[in-house]
């Protein structure tokens, strides 16, 4: 269960805690034609990255975080657009520095951040975070993780989905040999 921001608590005046609220979501589906280095959305992902932009523009974030890459930069651009903000390029070799970053810039705000499948729950671990999700696998682009930061307290973690369902993968029949 994630917490709300909360208000003063009785007869200790009208100090309020500060609930910083993060979003992380992997890129949106990517184009798979081999070789390429660096590559775009597929028209699937463009869908999505405007589904994450409706489901996100509404809690007005102040800071859009993304890797340097063609398809974390396209899926957070809708929201981008939407919001006005410039995105912020991150390393997601270093957590701590993006942590850090957000605690310090944005407390009591709203953040997204764009990352890949082998990046993000490590980042949610360096915020304190514990996910109910263990692993993202290479087709899954539709995890929606909030984390919740409160000084003095353990972060919140809930993951939903965001976006059209993700089609299961195609299981293959054994056919006996002939």
């Amino acid at each position: 269960m994630a917490y709300a921001q909360q208000g003063p608590a009785k007869g200790r005046g009208n100090a309020k805690t500060a609930v910083t609220t993060v979003y992380l979501v992997r890129h949106a589906e990517k184009d798979t034609t081999p070789g390429l280095a660096d590559p775009p959305l597929s028209p699937v992902g463009e869908v999505r990255a405007l589904a994450l932009r409706k489901q996100l523009a509404k809690h007005r974030p102040t800071a859009l975080f993304t890797t340097d890459t063609k398809r974390t930069r396209s899926t957070l651009a809708p929201l981008a657009a939407a919001t006005r903000l410039e995105p912020l390029v991150y390393n997601p070799k270093e957590n701590a520095a993006l942590v850090q970053r957000i605690q310090q810039e944005y407390k009591g705000k709203t953040v997204v951040v764009v990352g890949h499948s082998n990046t993000l729950l490590p980042l949610i671990e360096a915020m304190g975070g514990t996910s109910s999700v263990k692993e993202i696998g290479d087709n899954e682009y539709d995890y929606l993780f909030t984390v919740r930061l409160v000084e003095g307290a353990q972060p919140t973690v809930t993951v939903r989905h965001y976006g059209a369902k993700q089609k299961a993968a195609p299981v293959a029949k054994a056919v006996p040999m002939r």
